[in-house]
C-alpha cells in the first residue's frame, strides 16, 4: 500500500471562520471543497511544505512558527485511488497578505458548524467536527 503524506492548514480569521478552497476542474475530486495544503516533498519538513503550499495556492506568507499542530488525519483511498492518506493538520491565525485563489476554483470563509453546507472532501469529515469543537471552545 502506498501512503501519501500531505499537509493541510485551517487558516482561522478573527471571526473563527476557516478558509476553504474549491478544487479546480481537471483535478481529482474537482468541485469539492477542502482545506488548503498539499504533498510533502522528500527534502522538506511538513511545516516547510505547508508554508510553500500556502504561498503557491493562496499567495500568502505563513511563518513556520505560526503553524500550530492541531491533529492528523488518516484516510483510506486505496480502493478509489490506490493510496492511503496521512495528513498532519495545522492551525494558523497569522499570515501576511490577503488570501486569493491561485490554484483553486474559489475560496471562502466558513465556520466549521456551517461547512456541511458545502460539498466537502469525504476525508475531512472528522477534521470538521474537531475544528467545530475546538473553535467553539475558543470563543
Amino acid at each position: 500500500m502506498t501512503i501519501l503524506l500531505v499537509v493541510a492548514v485551517a487558516l482561522v480569521n478573527s471571526k473563527n471562520e476557516v478558509l476553504l478552497a474549491q478544487r479546480p476542474e481537471g483535478k481529482r475530486l474537482a468541485g469539492k471543497w477542502e482545506f488548503p495544503g498539499g504533498k510533502v516533498e522528500n527534502d522538506e519538513t511538513p511545516e516547510a511544505a505547508m508554508a510553500r503550499e500556502i504561498k503557491e495556492e493562496l499567495d500568502i506568507d505563513v511563518a513556520v512558527n505560526d503553524l500550530e499542530p492541531f491533529w492528523f488525519l488518516s484516510h483510506d483511498y486505496v480502493k478509489d485511488y490506490g493510496f492511503h492518506l496521512l495528513m498532519p493538520v495545522y492551525l494558523c491565525r497569522t499570515w501576511k497578505d490577503t488570501p486569493r485563489a491561485v490554484e483553486h476554483a474559489a475560496i471562502t470563509w466558513k465556520h466549521p458548524s456551517k461547512m456541511h453546507e458545502l460539498d466537502m472532501i469525504e476525508a475531512d469529515a472528522e477534521l470538521i467536527t474537531r475544528l467545530a469543537s475546538s473553535l467553539r471552545a475558543a470563543t
